[in-house]
């Protein structure tokens, strides 16, 4: 899978994205949505509600106008109610909370990548039992996504930088794309030289615009492309940094830990070694 920066500039204007009616006219405040099927990209929409995607199997991807999102397994996204987004989900299983916007109150207008906590796999699993779709609610449900909303609200904080800017200048995208699409090897002068653009055109105005040096840039999408990696069976540690272009699994290492918070093998299994959701799931329910 690949993870890259796509300029938005296919994004439809904001009068004609798609409004998706989760509780199709019911008075439900939340629920949930699971989700494990075939791959599949949704196009731009927005919903009424508040999202908390988390993903158990797979990634997942969320692109905004504002940026790219990747979401490997065992983290979750908060998409707010009203932004336009589109999805990706590719070998995914996942279970995403509905809020209404009054249980989660001031929020602004972009999604975001969660700390992962214990507690709010669990609490999505148990969810599980209150689809959005029911026609009815009931004091416990209530209750229970009333508290879930609460640590919503703490969890926001918390942020995870699992994200790529994109940008609609059309240079400035190509240079995004050419350095995701050739990570293993990509330097400054290469990418330059592949899109027209003077290296020191590159230091000034790809900070200005996306608030990260190119450097950074590539290091970013280095560290997220090794997330996907490692989240299926099969390559070595040693196997993933080569391929996403650094010189030493020590380098990757550190680069890695900077950005996730744990190392590449303590990630590996963690996400591998989880258990079915959908089991747990169901017996909730």
């Amino acid at each position: 899978m690949t993870v890259s920066a796509r300029p938005a500039n296919d994004l439809p204007a904001a009068a004609t994205v798609a409004r998706v009616d989760l509780r199709e006219g019911t008075a439900v405040r939340a629920g949930t949505l699971p989700y494990a099927g075939e791959d599949l990209v949704t196009g731009w929409h927005a919903h009424d509600l508040h999202q908390i995607e988390y993903a158990f199997r797979g990634v997942v991807e969320v692109e905004t106008r504002a940026a790219h999102y990747l979401l490997p397994p065992q983290q979750a996204v908060f998409i707010p109610a009203g932004l336009a987004h589109q999805t990706t989900l590719r070998h995914v299983e996942s279970i995403s909370v509905f809020l209404d916007p009054g249980l989660v109150p001031g929020v602004d207008d972009r999604a975001r990548v969660l700390a992962a906590a214990p507690v709010l796999r669990e609490m999505i699993v148990h969810a599980a039992r209150w689809p959005i779709t029911r026609t009815a609610s009931d004091p416990l449900a209530d209750a229970y996504f009333e508290v879930l909303a609460q640590l919503a609200c703490e969890w926001l904080d918390d942020e995870v930088p699992l994200s790529l800017p994109t940008s609609d200048d059309p240079l400035l995208a190509a240079v995004m794309a050419y350095t995701d699409a050739h990570l293993d090897t990509v330097t400054a002068a290469e990418v330059c030289g592949a899109v027209g653009l003077s290296e020191r055109t590159l230091r000034r105005q790809f900070p200005a615009v996306t608030g990260l040096t190119w450097r950074a840039y590539r290091s970013q999408s280095r560290v997220l492309r090794a997330m996907t990696l490692l989240a299926e069976p099969g390559p070595t540690v040693l196997d993933v940094a080569t391929q996403v272009g650094f010189d030493s699994v020590s380098a990757f290492t550190r680069a890695f830990a900077r950005t996730v918070g744990e190392t590449p093998t303590g990630y590996r299994h963690r996400v591998l070694s989880a258990p079915d959701p959908f089991r747990s799931a169901a017996r909730a329910r």
